[in-house]
């Protein structure tokens, strides 16, 4: 009897080791497959057939057809991608004639912006806090500000620069102008008064959204009745603050929400499109995530982004920079407490590996400059991973990298991308608005 339960136990214990080594041989497995972006293998690429066509970002050439030059961002937490901004935008404005910057951000705080730069008081990190966005409250967009400021300060007249926003996620501002406007051209504003909650700095919990909304619909008829062309930044403040009740109405709804919101980001580019058209520049720059300005992107059957509208529309005088990175190390919100916290992806782009390869820090690969019988236009024809890391971690990013990733086919999204080896975390400054 002895023999049979001690064998009896071997066989338990035998039985435990394996399922013990099974769990964690399928844990390891699936760590390996998270972390190399699965088992699809891709081509590494050619590096001397690379460095070939890679150059310097200042090397960037936009065809003199083009209306939008779209610059992209693979993330909102870094400096590299911030840095960018001003890189890219400088090149255009003096090498393209370009007058115009255009941010994913609030309307009515990229208008406090706007001010600043034609001479408005305060400093550029209090500009830059206006936004409205923690991302933007960084060194690197107070250099980008303070450039705009110094090269209005010398610009000939009708040649400044303009700042704007085409986000309407955020309402103080836009507000703030709207009734600001509605008492210069002496529109009715005791309604309008009324929705405000002074104490608390928002909306009154008073109104419904429907009645907050038929109030500033009505100051917009009474501003469009003058029939003054003076007012269009007016009516654009109320516009904003419609499509922002409107977004409001199905941000539970994550699929609606980005699609509606990318649809009205299509409709507020096109409006400053209009704004430079009648100063007479005919190109604008616009900066947003990589999601909103590619050239395919949609939300399923509901809606495409802000890009793939534009593209649809403009054909090639859409203009889209793309950006990826090998290694990034993300400032991104922890919850909703607003503190902020570090966190390192890797994009697994054989581009960007390639980048790396080199000794690039960064560098810009134009899609047109690469012939098509390389073996390199055929790999950034086919599909491939690219980094995508909005404003928002999650721990399964950690085990799965692939909520990071995209498998994509860059010629289909981008003209042209700009790669960034090894991309460091912003850091947010503790600096209030004006």
């Amino acid at each position: 009897m002895k023999n049979k339960g001690s064998n009896k136990n071997i066989v338990r214990w035998i039985l435990l080791i394996l399922s013990i080594v099974l769990f964690f041989g399928g844990v390891c497995t699936l760590f390996l497959y998270a972390w190399v972006g699965g088992f699809n293998k891709v081509k590494p690429i050619d590096t001397k057939e690379f460095a070939m066509y890679a150059g310097d970002v200042s090397g960037i050439t936009i065809p003199d057809s083009v209306r939008i030059i779209a610059l992209g961002e693979a993330t909102h937490g870094n400096v590299e991608f911030q840095q960018l901004k001003l890189d890219v935008f400088k090149l255009v404005v003096e090498k393209h004639g370009v007058r115009a910057f255009a941010l994913e951000g609030d309307y009515g705080g990229c208008e406090t912006v706007n001010r600043y730069i034609h001479g408005g008081d305060g400093t550029a990190e209090e500009a830059a806090a206006a936004i409205g966005f923690p991302i933007y409250r960084t060194k690197e967009m107070a250099q980008l500000i303070d450039w705009m400021r110094k090269y209005n300060a010398t610009a000939k007249e009708g040649e400044d620069l303009c700042f704007y926003g085409f986000d309407m996620q955020l309402y103080e501002n836009n507000y703030k102008y709207l009734l600001e406007a509605a008492k210069i051209y002496a529109v009715p504003t005791a309604e309008l008064e009324k929705l405000w909650d002074k104490s608390e700095g928002m909306y009154s919990a008073s109104f419904s959204a429907d009645q907050k909304a038929k109030v500033i619909e009505t100051v917009k008829q009474d501003l469009l009745q003058l029939n003054d062309s003076t007012t269009a930044q007016a009516v654009h403040f109320a516009d904003m603050l419609l499509q922002n009740i409107a977004l409001g109405k199905v941000i539970d709804d994550m699929s609606k929400g980005n699609a509606l919101r990318d649809s009205l980001m299509f409709v507020n580019t096109h409006w400053i499109m209009e704004q430079e058209e009648a100063r007479g520049n005919g190109c604008i720059f616009v900066s947003a995530h990589n999601g909103h300005i590619e050239r395919r992107h949609d939300y399923g059957t509901i809606g495409k982004a802000m890009g793939a509208l534009l593209a649809n529309e403009l054909g090639k005088a859409y203009f889209a920079i793309g950006t990826d990175f090998y290694k990034a190390t993300v400032s991104l919100p922890k919850g909703k407490s607003g503190k902020r916290r570090n966190h390192t992806f890797f994009s697994k782009d054989p581009l960007a590996e390639a980048a790396k390869k080199c000794g690039y820090e960064t560098c810009w690969l134009d899609f047109s400059r690469i012939p098509d019988s390389t073996t390199l236009k055929h790999q950034i024809t086919e599909y491939t991973w690219m980094g995508d890391v909005g404003e928002g971690y999650s721990p399964l990013m950690a085990i799965f990298p692939q909520a990071y990733r995209d498998w994509v086919s860059p010629t289909l999204l981008y003209d042209g991308v700009i790669l960034v080896t090894e991309a460091q975390p912003i850091v947010v400054l503790q600096t209030t608005e004006p």
